[in-house]
């Protein structure tokens, strides 16, 4: 597995090396757009929008648009410039609880593995948060862009998690409505919450529609005709109604 990013991480006087791995994988299914006539494939070519000629990769360069038509190129060199070595650090900035950052500011998520020199200090740092019950908070930056990070200690090591910056997060578009729920109403639904409690088991769980995707696939290449599956029809009922079918269904007696 190639690592995606090399640093070390600043925790006082204590300096780290490590690399990040992708924790997570793309198993998404990719297609081909093709030509509805003959089925070859689709090219886009690049073209300049001044002269029409076509533009190869290392004529093109990246421009900022300051005003209107008006723009400023950037080199890699300008990028680097940008950065410094304490930069391509992961500067732990402080620590927190958990449950201080809401879920939709996680974004991606990295192993942290220690390089040469740095397991003990590595253990070190883990133990430390774990017996503490601390997660940290720190800065850095990959690529071209500044990261904020949360570095998680787990049983087996760290997992390091990219944050989204306060601006990049977004406000729902209008809140929910808090209509009055009855006491039944209320504790039915705390009732079938109970009746489903279970740990929660990654493995148990499928990509239905992925699955169901290759089952067309293969048939198409093997020269089979796939049937769609028949949509279920739900109606719509009294919610006291639906909350005693869904607690029998659960095998709660009421």
């Amino acid at each position: 597995m190639a690592v995606s990013h090399r640093g070390a991480i600043s925790f006082g006087m204590v300096h780290i090396p490590v690399g990040l791995y992708t924790a997570t994988q793309d198993n998404d299914i990719h297609f081909n757009q093709l030509c509805k006539e003959d089925g070859s494939r689709v090219k886009y070519k690049k073209v300049c929008a001044s002269c029409g000629k076509e533009v190869g990769a290392g004529d093109i360069v990246k421009g900022f648009e300051y005003e209107p038509g008006k723009f400023v190129t950037m080199t890699d060199d300008d990028f680097e410039k940008a950065k410094s070595e304490k930069d391509k650090t992961i500067h732990i900035l402080h620590f927190t609880d958990l449950p201080n950052i809401r879920p939709i500011y996680f974004d991606k998520t990295y192993h942290a593995i220690p390089e040469q020199g740095g397991d003990k200090a590595f253990e070190l740092l883990r133990r430390a948060m774990k017996d503490e019950n601390k997660i940290a908070v720190a800065k850095t930056v990959m690529g071209t862009k500044e990261k904020l990070l949360a570095l998680i200690p787990t049983d087996n090591g760290i997992l390091i998690e990219t944050l989204l910056f306060a601006d990049e997060v977004k406000d729902a578009p209008k809140e929910a409505t808090h209509p009055e729920v009855s006491d039944a109403e209320l504790q039915m639904a705390k009732t079938l919450i109970g009746a489903m409690v279970k740990n929660f088991e990654p493995e148990q769980y499928k990509d239905e529609y992925r699955e169901k995707l290759w089952e067309i696939i293969n048939g198409k290449i093997q020269g089979k005709e796939v049937v769609a599956p028949q949509e279920t029809v739900v109606s719509v009922i009294d919610l006291m109604e639906a909350l005693k079918q869904s607690l029998s269904q659960a095998g709660v007696s009421q």
